[in-house]
């Protein structure tokens, strides 16, 4: 199987749980919610997406012919002082990854010395072998990842509230304020929502605050 990719890049994760680890960021093209193009928002079963997953001319992107031949694109931008890789994470993003990452390809992140985490909206049946799965519902699309270690949920959301999906089998519920001309609005329900649901963690996008990837 070939892969296409937007983007890939080494950075500092900037949200959810695992915020402040240093990993590889992998954004597949494609989603299977829309387009990605402006002109078809409207019609979106996801509407507030802000990601460019269109092509493959992003920093560090292309077309890769095979899972190994990704994995070691992967691996070249790890930093080389880390002879063990100990701390190696390789985060699967999108567009919605699942549609390209298979059991082939985490192999070869296996193999290569990564852990491999998956960011989805959970849409979609996934592969095994996946080291970290958080899932980001989007809108009322059907949800078939229902277990995880993280369900990480945009608020507010008219279709999607909390309470839908706090008996579901994730180990982290983290709530993440919508990042739109309304921002400060949401960070401030978002806060005061977890205030009175300990349950969920409060997620902030840390790298837009930096000004980082």
């Amino acid at each position: 199987m070939s892969y296409a990719v937007k983007e890939c890049y080494l950075t500092v994760q900037g949200e959810g749980a695992q915020a402040g680890i240093t990993a590889v960021f992998l954004r597949f093209s494609g989603c299977n919610l829309w387009t990605g193009r402006e002109k078809d928002r409207a019609k979106a079963v996801c509407q507030f997406c802000d990601t460019d997953f269109i092509g493959t001319d992003g920093p560090g992107g292309g077309r890769f012919d095979n899972a190994k031949e990704l994995a070691r694109h992967v691996a070249s931008f790890w930093p080389q002082s880390d002879e063990d890789k100990a701390h190696a994470w390789v985060i699967c993003t999108g567009g919605e990854p699942a549609l390209q990452l298979d059991e082939s390809l985490i192999q070869a992140f296996h193999e290569a010395g990564f852990k491999v985490a998956i960011e989805t909206n959970g849409t979609l049946k996934l592969p095994q072998g996946l080291d970290w799965i958080c899932v980001s519902p989007k809108a009322d699309a059907p949800l078939v990842q229902r277990a995880g270690h993280e369900l990480k949920l945009v608020y507010p959301q008219i279709e999607n509230k909390p309470s839908d999906f706090v008996e579901l089998d994730f180990e982290v519920f983290s709530l993440q304020p919508l990042d739109d001309s309304e921002q400060a609005a949401h960070s401030q329900a978002a806060f005061e929502y977890c205030l009175a649901h300990p349950k969920w963690r409060l997620s902030v996008q840390t790298h837009k605050y930096i000004g980082v990837p």
